[in-house]
């Protein structure tokens, strides 16, 4: 029987800022197809993986593969080429103001050359469509968008080139309960139209439970608890079941000094 090869692979991914060590010898698979969201409190690494597995930080240490290939020390070459792979929807959209929507939404492609400028405002306007938003928003500016048509154009954007794997960082930060509920179905009805692999951070239960197929839990640079999301409320694991409740009492201390969990 073949052994099937994660998409994603993090093994003993170790990275410090001087002194603070903030991912500590971390593994992580992420399978082909699959919805991982890793959950955990703000400065507990989450950000940072991320960024090392994209290649936008160097990990000190371990080794980060994928589809089997080891992209530590990667040429520029080859790390363009992977990136065009990649889909991503940052925390606060990352939209380029200087552009109008349709050209937001485009960019990849643009950038790829693999569409010209005088197809670029159609296409844009068939994949608004698919995130719920009509042709006239094509011409506006993001700051004439509301916060949660901000986030429609960036998961727009990081659908646009078809994606094998999409990135999702705090995708719904910001938004109020009903927003970022519409935010996570669109997600969830987008990666399964590409058959998408997809990574998730976020400290948001909601989306959690609405997007996951896989939870795992950082903690002290470590994954401390890993396991399919129905499974979450059946952990035993008292830091998942402190985090997921929200409860001052437990093994996570916040820390007064940061106001971040530690």
């Amino acid at each position: 029987m073949s052994t099937i090869i994660p998409k994603i692979s993090l093994r003993g991914v170790t990275k410090s800022f001087g002194d603070n060590l903030v991912l500590d010898k971390l593994d992580l698979d992420i399978m082909p197809g699959d919805s991982v969201v890793v959950i955990g409190g703000s400065g507990t690494g989450k950000s940072v993986m991320l960024k090392c597995i994209l290649g936008l930080l160097d990990a000190d240490a371990g080794s980060i593969k994928i589809d089997g290939v080891e992209t530590m020390g990667m040429s520029t070459r080859d790390r363009e080429a992977l990136l065009r792979r990649v889909g991503m929807l940052f925390q606060g959209s990352a939209l380029f103001d200087s552009l109008p929507v349709w050209e937001n939404v485009t960019f990849g492609l643009l950038s790829a050359g693999t569409i010209s400028r005088k197809d670029a405002w159609g296409i844009a306007a068939t994949i608004l469509a698919k995130v719920g938003l009509g042709r006239q928003v094509c011409d506006l500016r993001p700051s004439e968008l509301s916060g949660g048509m901000q986030k429609r154009v960036g998961l727009a954007r990081a659908i646009a080139t078809s994606p094998e794997m999409i990135f999702f960082d705090e995708p719904t930060t910001g938004l109020d309960p009903i927003t970022a509920d519409t935010i996570n179905e669109l997600i969830v009805e987008r990666v399964r139209d590409l058959g998408a692999t997809t990574l998730t951070i976020t400290h948001d239960m909601a989306s959690v439970r609405k997007i996951a197929d896989h939870v795992s839990m950082l903690h002290d640079g470590k994954i401390i608890w890993s396991g399919p999301v129905d499974q979450i409320d059946q952990s035993g694991n008292e830091y998942l079941e402190q985090f997921i409740h929200g409860r001052a009492d437990g093994p996570i201390n916040a820390d007064p000094n940061t106001d971040k969990i530690t």
